[in-house]
């Protein structure tokens, strides 16, 4: 005889053990590390797009975009701001004038060994508590749900 799983009213909704819940606290934890370790008061999303770009060098801002898992005005925004810092710059793309190419500037492109550096770091603090194989596992079960 098969068991059914219980129905939703018959199952006790505990916060602590919600998915949604664990992630949030997981993603405010990792946030809190990114922060005491940010290179150049960089956000996740700029060190994200810096890493990116120095990936694949010259690309357009909307193909940036879906690389960086970010939509059309979150991508802008990010690109100006590290255009304003002086980390990136765009030009007219040669064939489209519509679209705007993407690349690191000098100073940009020095970031970027410090950059990997640190998400080594980062990476390290927040994966701390867990043991080789747990690493490895929410890795997978990470990219599973992604």
């Amino acid at each position: 005889m098969t068991q059914t799983a219980p129905a939703p009213s018959e199952t006790a909704y505990i916060l602590e053990d919600q998915v949604g819940y664990l992630l949030r606290l997981a993603s405010q934890r990792h946030a809190a590390i990114f922060q005491k370790h940010a290179v150049q008061n960089l956000t996740p999303t700029q060190f994200t797009t810096l890493l990116r770009v120095a990936e694949q060098g010259d690309v357009s801002q909307n193909h940036l975009g879906r690389l960086a898992a970010m939509d059309v005005a979150t991508i802008k925004g990010v690109v100006d701001r590290l255009k304003a810092k002086g980390l990136m710059q765009s030009r007219p793309d040669q064939v489209d004038k519509r679209r705007s190419i993407i690349s690191l500037t000098e100073k940009g492109a020095d970031l970027i060994d410090d950059l990997k550096q640190t998400g080594l770091i980062i990476t390290e603090d927040t994966l701390a508590p867990l043991t080789a194989q747990e690493r490895r596992t929410l890795a997978n079960l990470l990219r599973k749900i992604s």
